[in-house]
């Protein structure tokens, strides 16, 4: 991050405005305040008032807003203006994660380590999101049906240095019955991360599926047949699911924690892993 002299004067912040700069994509810019200096991988209109999204060489995704934040190019101040419809570099595929796709890949041999996930809803939705990178990366997912035996489970797996083990959690909040599951595995070569939400269905955006938001079922009852109830779908959390999942067309259908959580988890497995033949 830049540091200034207190009575240092940033040019952003001076009466002249700065000149304005279209917002291209894969533009390299900085922003200010924070130092972060990334790629232009997309703007966005918002109630707010227009957003852009950098990204730095590590691959992390910043939001800023346009309208507010100041930005450097080339060291120099600018104001960066969504681009004019039509204009710019064609930009590259991506994949419904976000990451720019590769073609012609094939799918790599499968790491040693892998990516457990609570049951098959939370496999599918993953798969939805990130099955492109998971291919390239050669990670599997795989799906326990809970995680009560969790220390059973991961001691059975047997994890190590070029064998990473990934663990995807439904409602990893302090005291909850699966936290204190979870402070039960120690092994360093464990990462057990999750989200705040009693199920998965939970990280899908209410926008996206078309609803003003999650119900709130009493403790006790099945939580996806109340929210089937309580929304007027029909008895029936198979055919509930595959509406919610047909629903998810990228990474922008999902919770910001949901987005972090899965991230940090392939990046566990893959970072020092050894592809197995």
């Amino acid at each position: 991050m830049r540091s200034y002299s207190p009575d240092f004067t940033p040019p952003w912040k001076k009466s002249t405005p700065a000149p304005e700069l279209p917002a291209d994509h894969d533009l390299v810019v900085e922003e200010v305040s924070t130092g972060f200096c990334g790629a232009v991988i997309r703007t966005e209109k918002t109630a707010e008032g227009p957003t852009v999204t950098l990204e730095d060489r590590f691959g992390k995704h910043r939001v800023f807003p346009m309208t507010v934040a100041g930005f450097l190019f080339e060291g120099a101040p600018v104001t960066l203006v969504r681009p004019s419809s039509g204009a710019g570099p064609v930009r590259p595929a991506r994949t419904a994660s976000g990451s720019v796709a590769v073609t012609n890949a094939r799918a790599r041999v499968a790491r040693a380590g892998r990516i457990y996930v609570e049951g098959r809803h939370d496999a599918e939705l993953v798969e939805r999101v990130w099955g492109d990178d998971l291919r390239i990366e050669g990670v599997v997912v795989e799906y326990l049906e809970g995680i009560d035996d969790l220390p059973a489970i991961v001691a059975g797996f047997a994890p190590g240095p070029d064998a990473k083990l990934g663990v995807l959690v439904d409602h990893l909040v302090p005291g909850s019955k699966e936290s204190r599951i979870a402070a039960g595995v120690t092994d360093a070569n464990v990462l057990i991360v999750g989200h705040p939400y009693i199920d998965v269905w939970e990280a899908v955006k209410p926008s996206s599926v078309g609803i003003p938001g999650w119900p709130r079922i009493p403790r006790g009852q099945d939580w996806k047949t109340g929210v089937c109830r309580e929304l007027g779908w029909p008895d029936n959390t198979g055919a509930a699911w595959q509406h919610i999942l047909a629903r998810v067309r990228s990474y922008k259908d999902l919770q910001p924690s949901l987005l972090g959580a899965v991230e940090r988890l392939i990046d566990h497995v893959t970072v020092g892993d050894v592809p197995q033949g």
